[in-house]
């Protein structure tokens, strides 16, 4: 494992805030992103009371080459757990939420259902939180798209996660025109939805592939881009190939913001849904 650059050094967690939101988790039997995938913004978002609930269970049917997240045999979904996130949201006071969700290619229609009824019962119990979700892709199905439409999200985010040409070695399961088909697929059923994607650098792309991956999103009608270094999460996973410095980074936003992105997160630190609140400001 490589030793990171300065820049790239976090705070470790503490404080009341961290420790209370770890409590509530963990009463409630519920699951983040932020812990399990590892990531590095953890300690500052629990700390100011953000974070991203990861229903579905916590283990994936899909086995990505860069992602921490637990893959294999799912377990039985939890019927409570729409109901349980929004409780939680409630008692966290969010205004802002991000829910993202395992790859569950084993159920009919991806878990499609689970996010509508989870935006649903979030919006019941606390009308002025902001709803973002995170979806995967769904093996293209237009059918379970039109469920997470309907709930009404405030934002819905697809990332691309590694540029096309790096696919099929880091998401084999995965399809590049498939993620583009259903970025594209959104705008087309509802128009004034906003649509968020990002992707991670440091596995080995070039930056015209960068560029062309920004081009992309940008021409399936994405409004918000996310952009991040990769970072090694076990000595299992797929090894970094390049630190790109703050500065190359604030570069390929400047590049994004030309390109017409109404709202762009570039650094080394930068996850998909970090500083999330930052679009409805």
């Amino acid at each position: 494992m490589r030793r990171h650059p300065d820049w790239l050094k976090v705070k470790i967690g503490g404080g009341e805030n961290y420790v209370r939101m770890k409590s509530l988790l963990r009463d409630a039997k519920l699951h983040t992103i932020c812990q399990e995938a590892k990531c590095p913004n953890i300690a500052e978002c629990f700390g100011t009371g953000t974070a991203v609930f990861l229903i579905l269970g916590d283990v994936c049917t899909r086995n990505c080459r860069y992602c921490y997240v637990k893959h294999g045999v799912p377990s039985k979904l939890n019927i409570n757990e729409p109901k349980d996130v929004a409780l939680s949201v409630d008692k966290l006071d969010l205004k802002y939420v991000v829910i993202t969700s395992v790859t569950r290619d084993d159920l009919k229609d991806g878990g499609a259902n689970v996010f509508n009824n989870t935006i649903k019962e979030i919006k019941k119990i606390n009308k002025n939180c902001y709803v973002e979700v995170l979806i995967p892709d769904f093996n293209g199905r237009i059918e379970s798209l039109k469920k997470i439409i309907i709930a009404k999200p405030d934002v819905i985010n697809h990332n691309i996660e590694v540029v096309k040409d790096l696919f099929k070695e880091m998401r084999p399961q995965g399809n590049y025109d498939i993620s583009l088909k259903i970025l594209k697929e959104i705008k087309k059923i509802k128009n004034d939805v906003k649509t968020k994607s990002g992707f991670m650098i440091g596995l080995g792309e070039t930056e015209s592939q960068i560029l062309n991956t920004m081009k992309d999103l940008r021409n399936a009608n994405v409004d918000f881009l996310t952009i991040g270094q990769y970072l090694q999460p076990s000595r299992n996973h797929a090894q970094i190939r390049k630190y790109y410095t703050p500065d190359e980074f604030e570069q390929f936003k400047k590049i994004a913001l030309d390109m017409g992105f109404a709202h762009v997160e570039s650094g080394p630190l930068v996850r998909s849904s970090y500083h999330a609140e930052k679009v409805i400001s």
